[in-house]
């Protein structure tokens, strides 16, 4: 069996585009070249030349970083562990808020006067810092862990229930319709024709929001809400990089074990 050759005139010419889109495009792009060129200053960029002359700090730095002193290591595993303990509680509690907010803020099974509110309260959530949030539980529930663990929750259930939402507005109508023609309540819907279909997908995305809350609580302890962030800030004041660096390789080492634990979970369920 032979094959024609092809032939030049048998490919298909590329896409051309219009002016309209030619324009469009200058617009565009050339709208964020002037936006950046017109931001040199405000980010300081032109002070990158500090990097070399302040060299000395640099490299008093970097000694230090390269010297990681773990005579406290039983203090860095112990609040690490602490801080784990702060992003799991966090992220369990917010999968219970965002569970009932993703299933209330999904078009295709709920009233578009229910569907609104909650999808502002789930910006107003995704939109505040978690440090703004772990500050103003600070000042409620005072020092600690417990802030930490609000904070993250508050913070991750906005986060959640947009992803659950979405995941829910995506799902195959079939087995829904399948349901409701047994006549089943819209309770039942939900349980039987839409729950079993986002299951999965759910827990991958609380999962890696898991990985995300384990660094997000790191940096919470800078603010006294528990956990290490706390013990690097103070090494840190205390200008102990040496002690800094095997705080950072706690951290990286707990937070590529949850990585690759996350992983493995998700590979199963998907």
């Amino acid at each position: 069996m032979t094959t024609a050759p092809v032939t030049a005139s048998a490919i298909p010419a590329p896409p051309s585009k219009s002016l309209q889109a030619w324009l469009l495009d200058l617009l565009i792009w050339g709208g964020v070249a002037a936006v950046l060129i017109y931001s040199f200053d405000a980010v300081d960029l032109g002070n990158l030349s500090r990097l070399v002359s302040n060299s000395a700090n640099f490299q008093n730095i970097t000694e230090g970083l390269l010297r990681p002193d773990f005579s406290d290591w039983r203090l860095f595993v112990e609040k690490m562990w602490e801080t784990i303990q702060i992003a799991l509680w966090g992220t369990f509690l917010a999968v219970f808020l965002g569970i009932p907010m993703g299933l209330a803020a999904a078009r295709n099974i709920a009233p578009i006067w229910v569907v609104q509110p909650v999808r502002w309260l789930m910006n107003l959530l995704r939109s505040i810092p978690d440090l703004v949030i772990g500050l103003l539980f600070v000042v409620v529930v005072g020092l600690g862990p417990l802030a930490g663990v609000l904070a993250i929750t508050l913070n991750t259930a906005g986060v959640l229930a947009k992803l659950f939402s979405e995941a829910v507005e995506s799902i195959d109508k079939g087995p829904v319709e399948g349901v409701r023609a047994t006549g089943a309540s819209k309770l039942h819907e939900i349980v039987w024709g839409v729950i079993p279909q986002v299951a999965p997908l759910w827990t991958s995305f609380a999962l890696y929001r898991f990985e995300s809350n384990s660094r997000s609580a790191t940096v919470l302890g800078l603010i006294g809400a528990g956990g290490i962030g706390q013990v690097l800030f103070d090494q840190m004041n205390a200008f102990n990089y040496s002690a800094v660096s095997a705080i950072v390789i706690v951290v990286v080492v707990a937070v590529t074990l949850i990585d690759l634990l996350s992983q493995a979970m998700r590979k199963r369920l998907l």
